[in-house]
């Protein structure tokens, strides 16, 4: 038998503890605020809803879920090659996104338990979700005889600072799109399960509630900071992160289409409807959407993708780095003139047609 962790090759820290993918713009990133004005934020105009959603964090209905059954114990080396390496990528990014989001949600929970009770507590029971779903994440890993060592992680990824409100709209985009990520790839497999080539993908209906739930407390707080919804600036926020989120995910999607076509999905479908369906969630809190239908909407995406494609290849190429920079500038550039042209396509106003939001 050919040795596991020879197909494909990862480099490692130590025996079975993979290195962490290199750091860019499109890898997972870990976050920090300023903990301080997130404590003394007033949410009395929404702490109805905040403390339902509070009960519902109590409840707790997944603590029973997370558990391996019997259809784990087996060897997976038939999963090997291409689909291993992508299938093993897909694996420690998603473990990444979610031990960041429990590395925040903790920090807020303790620096908040003092002067805002109810958004700590919130933070806190989120933190155990997200912890829940890295660890099961990191026990996928090894079953193809490699992990993460998540206190390495923890010291050695670079932290971006956000303002708060930035975290609430970029944290609110990502749990929401994992919820549309992972019930669009449970109900696919469902219909077709002869594609369910790993188990875990049966744990993702319940799994994406815990996003959806997430997702729905950064409405609850958004909803109580008005200042965060209701001027021009917040706007043409949204429309940044709404940008940044769907580009970020298709560009990382596309790159690893072998693996959706591992699982029957084809990459640019299964984005196209993701990026339709989190566009209409958004639009239930932010003031404005993005008009994803434009005709230059996916245009403009694909030309990154070439774009992406010919940088990798430079990077590849083994010629010195000054070079690289010259040859790579030009592409460069394009991604960005792509974005703002993205960014500048008129959005869809929600509160005309559904009023000012709350």
């Amino acid at each position: 038998m050919v040795d596991s962790l020879k197909k494909p090759g990862f480099e490692q820290l130590r025996p079975g503890i993979k290195v962490p993918a290199k750091e860019t713009l499109l890898t997972p990133r870990f976050y920090t605020t300023d903990f301080d004005a997130m404590a003394r934020m007033d949410i009395s105009a929404n702490e109805e809803e905040l403390r339902a959603i509070l009960e519902e964090f109590r409840a707790d209905y997944n603590r029973h879920h997370f558990v391996r059954d019997a259809e784990f114990e087996q060897s997976w080396d038939h999963i090997d090659g291409e689909t291993r390496r992508l299938f093993i990528e897909f694996l420690e990014r998603s473990c990444t996104a979610e031990f960041s989001g429990f590395l925040l949600y903790k920090e807020l929970s303790r620096r908040l338990k003092d002067k805002n009770p109810v958004l700590a507590e919130c933070f806190a029971l989120m933190s155990r979700d997200e912890a829940r779903h890295a660890g099961f994440l990191n026990k996928a890993m090894a079953d193809f005889n490699l992990s993460l060592d998540l206190g390495f992680l923890t010291k050695s990824k670079k932290y971006t600072y956000f303002q708060p409100k930035f975290i609430f709209y970029a944290t609110y985009l990502s749990e929401k799109i994992g919820y549309w990520r992972y019930i669009t790839i449970y109900r696919h497999l469902e219909a077709h399960p002869e594609h369910r080539i790993y188990p875990i993908f049966r744990w993702f209906e319940n799994w994406c509630q815990d996003e959806n739930r997430h997702g729905d407390f950064f409405d609850a707080v958004m909803r109580s900071q008005p200042q965060m919804l209701n001027d021009w600036k917040a706007r043409l926020w949204c429309r940044f992160f709404l940008l940044s989120v769907f580009a970020t995910m298709y560009l990382n999607d596309i790159q690893r289409h072998g693996f959706y076509a591992s699982i029957g999905l084809d990459a640019r479908e299964y984005d196209k409807y993701v990026i339709e369906k989190t566009n209409e969630t958004a639009g239930r809190v932010f003031p404005v959407i993005l008009n994803v239908k434009h005709p230059e909407f996916y245009q403009r995406l694909e030309v990154c993708v070439k774009n992406n494609e010919k940088l990798t290849a430079i990077a590849n190429s083994g010629t010195p780095k000054l070079l690289q920079f010259f040859q790579k500038l030009p592409y460069y550039i394009s991604n960005a003139w792509q974005m703002l042209r993205l960014y500048s396509i008129k959005p869809i106003d929600v509160t005309a047609t559904q009023g000012q939001v709350r």
